[in-house]
């Protein structure tokens, strides 16, 4: 076999377990059947009581090497565990546009964020009765400026041998352009990269899953997309699910989630499509420092992802007062 077809270690991650108990479902049956090996749980979502959780635990001991994670949840229609959190909107989370916007312009308080990444990782573990595997965001929280230094600090602290979940793809520039929505995540990864290093956190060294969810896209043709020069350890984002009211009344991703539950549940046996190359599988490394897991070709840590950030506000289209 040809260095080129050698098989790779992919995640196969569904986020929001915990949104709805529709998603929840979905989601164990995906587990269940070989065709996922991790998903992040909202420990702030409608759909976490202790049936769920107990669950997703049965699901995932049918397949030994499925990791489980933290999905930090810091923008509405979400609440906050922590009592004194700021910003809010009302008695919420604010949306993630505006969450986004007030880190870039530097508006927030890191404090905030560690006390509560910090307050979800200790009811992940006290449902879970132990650490997540890793830790990512819903919407990418963990990505966005002042946002990113309380959650490193609170995952450092509190799970330091969880891995977190960076947004940065290995691909040409021409391609990564695009997708504004991808790029986006690009710039926002390469310092998010950085500080993940030196605080000693291991990190994905590929991503893939981002698109439009409001469009009727072919999911089986951006998954062979998302595929492609994706590294070996590297992960794909997805989100399986059942619409339900719960779903409806919380996040305009419904139909979609069904559609990509459908194509997921196509797969074969091995977790592959069309290439017998391919493979899910286990991923534990954890890198001292951002060279040891760099993304091959693409390194935008340093002075490039700190002088864009200040451009993303315009990128999403994001006014004073949004």
């Amino acid at each position: 076999m040809s260095a080129a077809a050698a098989p790779r270690r992919i995640w196969l991650c569904a986020d929001d377990y915990g949104i709805s108990p529709g998603v929840n479902r979905a989601i164990r049956d995906l587990i269940e059947r070989g065709r996922l090996n991790a998903t992040s749980v909202m420990m702030v979502g409608p759909a976490i009581a202790r049936g769920e959780i107990e669950a997703l635990e049965a699901a995932a001991k049918t397949s030994p090497r499925c990791a489980i994670g933290l999905h930090v949840t810091l923008s509405a229609p979400f609440r906050p565990l922590t009592m004194h959190f700021r910003p809010l909107d009302g008695d919420m989370f604010m949306p993630f546009p505006k969450l986004l916007r007030a880190g870039v312009l530097r508006r927030l308080d890191r404090e905030f964020f560690r006390n509560e990444v910090k307050a979800q990782l200790v009811a992940f573990a006290e449902a879970f009765g132990r650490a997540p595997d890793f830790v990512d965001g819903h919407q990418h929280v963990q990505l966005y400026p002042q946002v990113r230094d309380g959650f490193i600090d609170a995952v450092s602290e509190t799970a330091p041998n969880a891995w977190v979940r960076q947004g940065g793809r290995d691909l040409p520039l021409k391609q990564r352009l695009a997708s504004p929505k991808a790029m986006v995540l690009d710039i926002l990864s390469a310092q998010f990269r950085r500080r993940a290093g030196r605080a000693g956190l291991g990190f994905n060294p590929g991503f893939a899953g981002a698109y439009d969810f409001t469009r009727a896209a072919d999911f089986g043709a951006l998954m062979r997309q998302f595929l492609e020069g994706l590294p070996d350890g590297g992960l794909v984002m997805c989100h399986p699910g059942f619409v339900d009211d719960v779903l409806a009344a919380l996040d305009p991703m419904t139909d979609v989630r069904e559609r990509e539950h459908a194509y997921l549940g196509a797969m074969n046996s091995y977790g592959c499509w069309s290439r017998p190359t391919r493979h899910w599988g286990e991923w534990r490394r954890k890198p001292a420092d951002e060279a040891a897991c760099r993304i091959p070709k693409f390194n935008m840590a340093g002075t490039v992802g700190a002088t864009m950030e200040p451009y993303i506000s315009c990128a999403l289209g994001l006014r004073e007062g949004d």
